[in-house]
C-alpha cells in the first residue's frame, strides 16, 4: 500500500512540474504557435511517454509496458479527433492564434479531474457488474460506426445546456479581453467568450472521454497504467493541435482509422470472455490502422494535387 501511495504521489507530482514548468516558464507569454514550435513539443511529450514506458518495463514488467504503450497510442489517436473539434470550436469563436495555448491548458486540467473520476467508475463498474464490459465494447462499435458516416459536427452555443446555464448565472462581454476569463465593470463581475470557449472544451472533452476510457479498459482495468496513459496523451494534445491544425488538409481518411479502432476495441471487449487477443497483437493492429489511414491520405491529396 505504501509502494502503491509512493507511486501515485510521484507521479502526480511529476504532472504537477511540468504543468507549472508549461505556463510558468516555457509559454509565460502569450503568443501564437507556429508549426516548428508545435511539433517540437509534440516529440518532447511523446518521448516523455515513451521515457516512462520504459521506467514501467523496468519496474513493473513488459506485460504493463506493453498495456501502457497500447494504451497510450490509443488514446494519442482518439485525441486526434478532439483536435479536429477543437480547431472547429476556435474558428467559431475567433479566438486569437495568440490565447489558444492558455485556453487549452485550463482544459485539460478539467480533462484530468473528469479522466480519473471516469477511469475509477469504469474500473469498478467492470469489476462489480462483469456484465457491464459487454455494455461499453457495444457502445464503441456503434460510436465507431456512427464516426464512419458522420457528417461535419456543427457548433451551436445557444444550444447547450451547459452555457446556457452558465449564462444564467454570468453576464457576458461581447468582446475579448486579451486573455481574460473575467473582468470587472463598473464592480459587476462579467465573463468574456474566453469562458465560453473553456466551457465547450470541457464539454467536448467530456464527451471524447466517455469513448476513450472504455476503449483503454478494453486493454487493461490496471488504474494506474489507465490513468498514465490518459495523462500522457492528455498533456500532449495541446502541442499535436497546434501541429495538426497547421497539416489538416493531410488527414483526409483519418476520420475512418478512428473510427476503424473504436470497433476493433469495442469488438475485442464483446468477445473478451470467449477469446483474449494478446496486447501485442492489439498494438500491432492499431498501428496498422493508424499508417494506412495516414497512407491512404497522403495518397488522396497526391492524387488531388
Amino acid at each position: 500500500m505504501n509502494q502503491e501511495i509512493l507511486l501515485w504521489g510521484g507521479f502526480i507530482l511529476f504532472i504537477v512540474l511540468m504543468l507549472a514548468l508549461d505556463l510558468g516558464v516555457f509559454h509565460k507569454e502569450n503568443h501564437e504557435i507556429k508549426l516548428k514550435e508545435a511539433l517540437m513539443w509534440t516529440m518532447f511529450w511523446v518521448s516523455l511517454a515513451l521515457i516512462f514506458n520504459i521506467g514501467i518495463y523496468h519496474f513493473m514488467g513488459s506485460e504493463k509496458a506493453l498495456q501502457f504503450l497500447t494504451g497510450y497510442l490509443i488514446e494519442e489517436s482518439l485525441s486526434i479527433d478532439n483536435v479536429f473539434v477543437f480547431m472547429l470550436i476556435f474558428s467559431y469563436f475567433k479566438v486569437p492564434p495568440k490565447y489558444q495555448h492558455k485556453i487549452l491548458f485550463w482544459g485539460i486540467l478539467g480533462a484530468m479531474v473528469m479522466r480519473i473520476t471516469f477511469i475509477l467508475s469504469g474500473i469498478m463498474l467492470i469489476e462489480k457488474f462483469h456484465w457491464i464490459i459487454f455494455v461499453f465494447g457495444g457502445f464503441l462499435v456503434v460510436t465507431g460506426i456512427r464516426l464512419a458516416f458522420q457528417q461535419e459536427i456543427s457548433i451551436k452555443p445557444d444550444s447547450n445546456p451547459v452555457v446556457r446555464l452558465f449564462k444564467k448565472y454570468f453576464r457576458m462581454t461581447d468582446t475579448y479581453h486579451k486573455d481574460k476569463f473575467f473582468i470587472r465593470e463598473n464592480g459587476v463581475l462579467l465573463a468574456t467568450p474566453m469562458m465560453i470557449v473553456l466551457i465547450f472544451i470541457e464539454v467536448s472533452d467530456l464527451i471524447f472521454a466517455v469513448d476513450s476510457i472504455p476503449a483503454i479498459l478494453s486493454i487493461t482495468s490496471d488504474p494506474f497504467i489507465v490513468f498514465t496513459s490518459n495523462v500522457f496523451a492528455i498533456l500532449g494534445l495541446r502541442s499535436l493541435f497546434f501541429a495538426i491544425s497547421a497539416i489538416s488538409k493531410y488527414f483526409v481518411y483519418l476520420k475512418y482509422g478512428l473510427a476503424a479502432i473504436l470497433t476493433y476495441v469495442g469488438t475485442k471487449m464483446l468477445i473478451s470472455d470467449y477469446y483474449k487477443i494478446d496486447p501485442l497483437y492489439s498494438l500491432l493492429v492499431i498501428l496498422a490502422i493508424l499508417s494506412l489511414s495516414i497512407f491512404a491520405s497522403m495518397l488522396a491529396i497526391k492524387k488531388e494535387s
